[in-house]
């Protein structure tokens, strides 16, 4: 038997390649969108993927299904109850899927979506028991998934299937059982993931909250409490992995000059400027959104663009083009023109405009003092109304991320506004959000309320 997982920093998600090296076929489960390391890896194995197989429909990333599917012409797999509108094969609980010496035994385990199954891993040259539990978005490393993301309407009842899914199916499993989960730390998909990326049932029996509830009743309200932000664009995600994602084909470079750049902005296009930060703060052109292209890009975009924008991208090197379009696209942005490919010189020779300086960041010492002046700015907390509750800064009003493109233009652009959360990543995003609104004066602040507490500042609690 063979088996890979691979991780993406930013969304912790992880997906899996297993099968048989004897009979030379394998099974893509729960497939990111750029598919390349999964052929590459099959080749290098003498591996045909044969199979594709979703644990759930996705609402943090858009899968690669269809695009695995078309390159391989494998076969694409999803329990009944996802309703997926794209071409695929059904599974049903106890359903069992051959890959030579490996088999994959599927069962139902709904909680964090209704179609949720988890994929147990049998080593038939080995024993008939299972080894492995490939568990899609039910049991993570300290963690269970969480069950809103299908729709507040249903995360209660959601949440007593997971209950009964962890008693019933994972509490009966064996303790050496490896436990493989679909998302690690920096997922939105539970509330407190551990980011080793695999365990055993046996330690997630005795150290794992989810699995120390008994009464149902008390799992609900556990499960349904203290919940993160839903993933930006969530929504809009869970319904083009319904339909069936877009397939991409090879991404290629497509460079465009200052002219080409100046008529797609025109026609409503978005310049979305992923260098760092200094880079942007020494010369920048106006009305640029400015997102960094680390690994939490993904994460934040869905916050700050609306969906189906054209985008152009301004990076600081042409080599970092295929990363970013992916980086966009497991998130739903597909509509990427190209990438500006003169330079900002160029664009001034042409006597365009650009601009300097950014959203000012700073600390907890420095928003002290700011709030001490006669003129205080507006301090929005973008934090979950659980985190706002246990503390925040004094006057600090309440926007979440989640709701902060859609309630922005409740704030005075001519008001100097200072954004906070818990570390000053989800602040950054509102921030950006600001900046392209036009804002006059935006503050982050670096290192959030956490460092705030830590310099003994005062807290409110509402």
């Amino acid at each position: 038997m063979y088996l890979q997982q691979f991780f993406i920093d930013g969304l912790g998600c992880a997906s899996y390649l297993v099968g048989c090296e004897g009979a030379g076929v394998a099974a893509v489960i729960d497939p990111d969108r750029d598919v390349q390391k999964y052929l590459d890896v099959a080749a290098a194995k003498g591996l045909t993927i044969t199979h594709v197989i979703e644990t759930h429909l996705h609402a943090d990333h858009v899968s690669g299904n269809t695009e695995l599917a078309a390159r391989t012409e494998a076969a694409i797999y999803v329990h009944q109850a996802a309703n997926a509108d794209f071409e695929h094969n059904v599974l049903a609980d106890g359903d069992k899927i051959t890959l030579g010496n490996v088999e994959l035994r599927v069962r139902l385990t709904p909680g964090h979506t209704p179609e949720s199954i988890t994929l147990l891993v049998i080593d038939k040259t080995r024993s008939d028991e299972p080894w492995m539990a490939l568990t899609g978005d039910t049991l993570f490393v300290g963690d269970a998934g969480r069950p809103d993301l299908v729709g507040l309407d249903v995360a209660k009842e959601l949440a007593g299937q997971m209950h009964e899914s962890l008693q019933n199916v994972y509490l009966q499993m064996a303790d050496g059982v490896m436990i493989l989960p679909g998302h690690g730390a920096g997922s939105l998909c539970g509330k407190s993931i551990g980011s080793v990326l695999s365990t055993t049932l046996g330690y997630e029996r005795h150290h794992n909250p989810a699995l120390q509830i008994a009464d149902r009743s008390e799992y609900v309200t556990f499960a349904t409490t203290g919940l993160p932000e839903q993933p930006g664009n969530n929504k809009r995600i869970k319904q083009i992995n319904r339909q069936g994602p877009r397939v991409l084909g090879e991404i290629a470079l497509r460079g465009l000059s200052v002219l080409d750049v100046v008529t797609e902005i025109r026609r409503g296009a978005i310049l979305l400027d992923v260098r760092s930060k200094a880079d942007y703060k020494v010369k920048h052109i106006p009305g640029s959104v400015h997102m960094e292209a680390d690994a939490q890009l993904s994460n934040r975009v869905g916050f700050v663009l609306p969906p189906d924008v054209p985008i152009i991208l301004l990076l600081a090197n042409a080599e970092d083009y295929r990363r970013v379009v992916y980086s966009l696209a497991r998130v739903g942005y597909d509509a990427v023109i190209g990438y500006l490919a003169d330079s900002l010189q160029t664009w001034e020779a042409m006597r365009l405009p650009t601009a300097s300086g950014d959203i000012r960041d700073i600390n907890a010492m420095q928003l002290q003092e700011l709030l001490d002046h006669d003129q205080k700015p507006l301090v929005i907390d973008v934090r979950e109304t659980w985190e706002y509750k246990q503390g925040h800064v004094p006057g600090a009003r309440l926007i979440s991320l989640g709701e902060f493109a859609r309630r922005a233009d409740e704030l005075d652009p001519l008001q100097p506004v200072v954004v906070i959360c818990a570390s000053g990543s989800r602040s950054q995003s509102a921030a950006a959000l600001l900046g392209k609104k036009g804002f006059e004066t935006v503050y982050n602040v670096v290192g959030g309320t956490l460092g705030w507490m830590q310099q003994g500042l005062p807290l409110e609690r509402a």
